[in-house]
Parts: structure tokens; sequence; C-alpha cells
């Protein structure tokens, strides 16, 4: 494709690994291909705004501290669907058409979006009904996003949670207690699942696997028979209560968020474990901060990738990270489909092995 000019933007949640690959992005689109690219901040909004809200990138302004660097230079929002976009009368309106224009207004052949699986459906979808070429990069630290092994922010939020569980050992232990750990990942387990293999857990709750309050129990009884005065739980914030509710908390927007059955296990597990029990809930402390290195190589590969996609002409495409290569597969694959934990995969079945109860099938 003979682009010369392509924007960028950052969608959903913010996480570790956004800035690597847009200077990747600009590395490489600026240095093989002698493009202009042009941030748009804001996510979606930046193209909806008037005046449009964007940046020109050059070498200069994204040099290798951006590598460091968490959240995204560029701003997100993980709020207010263009389809149905919320006005200050409390009303919604239909402002697909606004992205459409501000991308025209701008003058570029292409955008390159990176975000979660929701973002990759509105942005699909925007993009489809304005005939804008687009490439996406998967980023979400729930790592949910179909098609790829891995996507941008999942390793340093794993890497805040092992080290969560590696500090939280020793004050079990200390006080014979039994310790739980909240930890995000929305509807999936992936964080809570590797950080519970990696830390050591006795427990790991994840919302594709059914448990009871009586096998958590028995698990903590058999830790005592082994001679432990302490136990370890990993429990995922999408995990429901033993009758299948969801435990959230009302957000000020009037959003309900998941959260708080880290709280709920424990008052459960007073009533039938004697011992004491402590939750630590991780939020938003998983999203920020410096990057792992495995997210920088992972955000930079893919950043170059979706720029040679652009380069080729293949178009309506997402990278992924499959089998330890960059490959692409079309969006219409990835968009709006969660990629949940096998209750019989390996990790499951590694967790199993070890000796984790991970629930009941």
């Amino acid at each position: 494709m003979a682009a010369k000019r392509i924007g960028i933007l950052t969608s959903g949640g913010d996480c570790a690994g956004l800035n690597a690959a847009l200077r990747a992005v600009v590395h490489r689109a600026i240095r093989n291909y002698g493009w202009q690219v042009f941030g748009i901040r804001d996510g979606s909004l930046g193209l909806m705004d008037r005046p449009l809200n964007f940046v020109e990138f050059d070498l200069k302004s994204v040099n290798d501290e951006m590598l460091r660097l968490g959240g995204t230079i560029l701003g997100t929002i993980n709020k207010g669907d263009p389809f149905a976009y919320p006005m200050p009368d409390g009303t919604k309106k239909d402002r697909s058409q606004d992205f459409v224009d501000g991308y025209k207004e701008l003058g570029i052949q292409a955008l390159v979006v990176i975000g979660g699986d929701g973002s990759m459906r509105i942005l699909n979808q925007l993009c489809r009904q304005g005939g804008i070429p687009m490439v996406g990069i998967p980023k979400t630290i729930d790592n949910d996003v179909a098609c790829t092994d891995y996507a941008i922010g999942f390793a340093t939020a794993l890497n805040v949670a092992g080290e969560a569980m590696d500090r939280l050992a020793p004050t079990a232990a200390s006080h014979h207690r039994v310790m739980i750990l909240e930890v995000m990942g929305r509807d999936v387990g992936h964080i809570a699942i590797n950080a519970g293999i990696a830390g050591g857990a006795d427990v790991v709750l994840i919302p594709e696997i059914p448990y009871t309050l009586e096998g958590i129990a028995k698990k903590i009884a058999e830790v005592r028979e082994e001679g432990r005065n302490h136990a370890l739980m990993v429990v995922a914030e999408g995990c429901k209560t033993e009758t299948g509710q969801a435990v959230t908390q009302l957000q000020s927007g009037g959003q309900a968020r998941y959260g708080g059955i880290g709280q709920y296990l424990a008052a459960r597990l007073a009533e039938t474990v004697e011992a004491e029990t402590r939750v630590t809930v991780l939020g938003h402390v998983q999203r920020g901060g410096m990057p792992a290195m495995r997210d920088r190589i992972i955000a930079s590969a893919f950043g170059v990738y979706a720029v040679d996609l652009i380069a080729q002409g293949k178009l309506g495409r997402m990278v992924a990270w499959q089998h330890g290569q960059v490959v692409d597969v079309p969006i219409t694959d990835v968009a709006g489909i969660t990629r949940a934990i096998d209750p019989y995969g390996t990790l499951a079945q590694t967790a199993r092995g070890l000796g984790i109860y991970i629930g009941e099938m």
C-alpha cells in the first residue's frame, strides 16, 4: 500500500508496554518507509473532537525512554462508545460519523489501533463503516484477546501479582494466616492461575471453573495436615460466589465493576476455617509501572509487524503472537471474542498436578 500518512491510537484500559508499541510503529514507519505518523489522543475521542486532537511524531519524540514508561503518552479511554456516546443531558447519540469525518480530515491512509477485545470490536465496526484501512495490535493485562498467546501488558501484570505472592508468603507464615490475593482479569483467570502456579498458591479460583467453600476448606485442612501453618489463595476478580452471583462495586460513573470477591470469601471462610484471614486487592497497580522486558519485546515486535502489514496492503488484520512468532489474523476472528482458560488445558492440569485446588468440574 502506498500509504504516506498513518494514524495510531490506544484504546481501552492502559497497561505497561503501550509506549513501546507506539515507539516501534514510529521507528518502522519513518526509518523504513519514510511515512508520517500521527498519534491520535484519547483513543477514538481524538478523531471525534473538533478541532481534532492529535500529535505528529518524529524520531526525536520517541526515544528509548518510551520503552521504560508505563501507561500511554497518547492517553486512552475505556468508555464512551461512539455508537452510543453519552451526552451532557443524559441522552446517547450515535457519533460514529464524527469519527469517520475526523479520519478523513486528518488525511491519513491507514489506522493502527492498539486495544483489547472490546476496543477491537468497536473500532473494527467504526472502520468498516467508514471504509478505513485498519491494523490491530492486542493489548490487555487480562490476556483474553482471541488468537494470540500474549497481549501487551500481561507479562508486567503477572510479574506484579507474582511479586505480591512472594511478599505475602512470609507474612502468612509468620502469623499463621490464610492470605487471599485478589487480582484483575475480568471474566478470565489468566493472571490468577499463572500467578498461583508461580507463587506457590494452595488455592486458585478462576471464573472458568466452579468451586465450593467446602473444597477450599478441605484444601486448607490438608495443608495443615502436611505440617504447614499458613495457606495462600489467589482469586480472580471475575469469580462469582458459589451460588453464581457476581461480586461488584459501584463506581462514581454509575458503572458496576468487579471487585470484592476476596472479602466475600474471607468472610465465608471465617465460618468454616479456624484461621485468621487477610485479603490483599492488587487493583490498578497491575496496570502501571515500568514494563517488563517481555512486554517491551512483544510490543516492539507487534509495532514493527503492524507497519509492515500496512506496507503490504494486508489490512483488516490483527498482529498476534503464536508459537514464538508474530503472525497476523483477520480482525473479524478476534473482535468481541474472549480467550478463556481451558479447564482441561496445560495450566489447569499443572495446577492440579501440584495439588492446587482450582475448583471442581
